[in-house]
């Protein structure tokens, strides 16, 4: 995850803006930027996000 961006929140934004332009999944884009899916949702939960994938968003 070192590429991308540190701050939770800043986070949170970047993959959904991701997810809204490039990638129809959240598993898509986790594999193109080889990340384990479980651990970047509990980060995203751990800053108070809950992943709600009936719109593919964090939130």
């Amino acid at each position: 995850m070192e590429n991308l961006p540190k701050d939770p929140v800043m986070l949170m934004s970047f993959i959904n803006m991701k997810l809204r332009d490039e990638y129809r999944t959240l598993d898509d884009f986790c594999n193109a930027y080889g990340l384990d899916e479980t651990k970047l949702k509990a980060k995203l939960e751990a800053a108070g996000f809950d992943w709600l994938p009936g719109i593919r968003q964090f939130r």
